[in-house]
């Protein structure tokens, strides 16, 4: 990599970024058919070293697919089953008397590890659920006043199925809001299905998947994300979608601040991941889809009237103008404040809110990354 005073990230770091990226895929898409897109998105929260909510119905993978994540890295892994009896020092360990030294030894949960599979989150009392909070938002656990840091990096994958009522406890707003992405698999098509069938006829390919990462690689890509360029006004884009969440009265609660950071970080791994050293509208509006549905609550009437919180995203997004190629920065307070007549002539109309990317950003990324004809690629 290169050193990290460079104030910018290079061609070649992108390169090599993209590399892993790509091998770590190829690795995943061996046990997981037909979802190139899911496979993707849970790289880009790799590389953010963000959590991952996988929410589906049963039997569609989500289990198979943290397992293959976790194996495809030579990372340690630890698995929690997660049920009504857990209890927090079975995940965060116990400090014990061992009879043989006559003194009080610490005995690790499996929450010490770098990934961890908390299977069926939601199964766990809230009072279990909660041990997670800390070791999630500030990498670390506490334990009758002892601080242990956890290991770098530090991913859970948790799972829960959303169909099962019956001993299950959702989810507070407070942890929903610690997972960077939340992913849905969904029931594949007839081909991929039947491609499934296939591979496992005489074996399972979860047993062949062998680590192509190491966890020291991993950590210098998400340092090197950090010096990935990102335009100002692209920037200003992703805090316009979260603010507007805010204003919207579908949402009792809209998303936070950290909402503003996990969609930036995430649009920044996005770009990496698909090759670029600059972000680009489309990877916000690829990235928010994700990023903020565990952190809105609808209303009640959102609720009874049974409208569904990807559609309401899609309406903030509809509403939020696009930034253009060549635009001036927008959110020039002094500039606003000296001229508000010339605010309101450059404000967009009601029809640029929902105009499509332009198409100098719908480019292919390979004639793109050779030269800087972008602004969005420049300083």
């Amino acid at each position: 990599m290169t050193n990290a005073t460079t104030s910018r990230l290079s061609q070649g770091d992108v390169r090599a970024i993209h590399g892993t990226a790509s091998a770590l895929r190829e690795t995943v898409e061996r046990v997981i058919v037909g979802k190139t897109d899911v496979v993707r998105l849970a790289l880009v929260a790799l590389l953010c070293e963000g959590h991952i909510l996988l929410e589906d119905v049963p039997g569609t993978g989500k289990t198979t697919l943290a397992k293959a994540i976790a194996r495809s890295l030579g990372c340690s892994f630890k698995r929690i089953q997660f049920t009504p009896d857990l209890m927090p020092s079975d995940i965060t360990g116990i400090h014990y008397f061992d009879q043989k030294t006559q003194n009080f030894a610490f005995r690790e949960g499996p929450l010490i590890a770098q990934i961890v599979l908390a299977d069926e989150i939601n199964r766990a009392t809230p009072r279990t659920q909660a041990a997670l909070l800390e070791a999630m938002e500030e990498r670390q656990l506490t334990v009758e006043g002892e601080t242990t840091l956890l290991p770098r990096p530090f991913l859970v994958i948790a799972t829960q199925n959303p169909v099962e009522l019956e001993g299950t406890f959702p989810l507070p707003e407070a942890q929903l809001d610690r997972f960077l992405l939340r992913l849905k698999l969904g029931y594949p098509e007839e081909d991929d299905e039947d491609e499934i069938l296939a591979r496992q006829e005489h074996t399972n390919p979860l047993d062949a998947v062998q680590p192509v990462v190491t966890a020291e690689r991993l950590i210098e890509m998400a340092s090197a994300l950090q010096r990935l360029h990102v335009d100002p006004a692209i920037r200003r884009y992703a805090v316009r979608i979260v603010r507007e969440t805010r204003n919207e009265a579908a949402f009792e609660l809209g998303a936070s601040p950290r909402a503003s950071l996990a969609l930036f970080r995430s649009a920044r791994a996005y770009a990496a991941v698909s090759g670029r050293d600059y972000v680009l509208p489309d990877d916000v509006k690829t990235m928010a889809p994700h990023v903020l549905p565990p952190r809105l609550i609808l209303s009640t009437q959102t609720r009874l009237h049974g409208r569904e919180i990807d559609d309401l995203i899609a309406d903030v997004l509809g509403r939020v103008p696009v930034p253009i190629e060549g635009d001036p920065p927008a959110g020039s307070r002094a500039s606003a404040a000296s001229s508000p007549s010339s605010a309101a002539s450059s404000r967009p109309t009601p029809a640029a809110s929902s105009r499509p990317a332009p198409a100098a950003s719908s480019r292919s990324d390979a004639s793109r990354s050779s030269d800087d004809e972008s602004t969005w690629q420049r300083q």
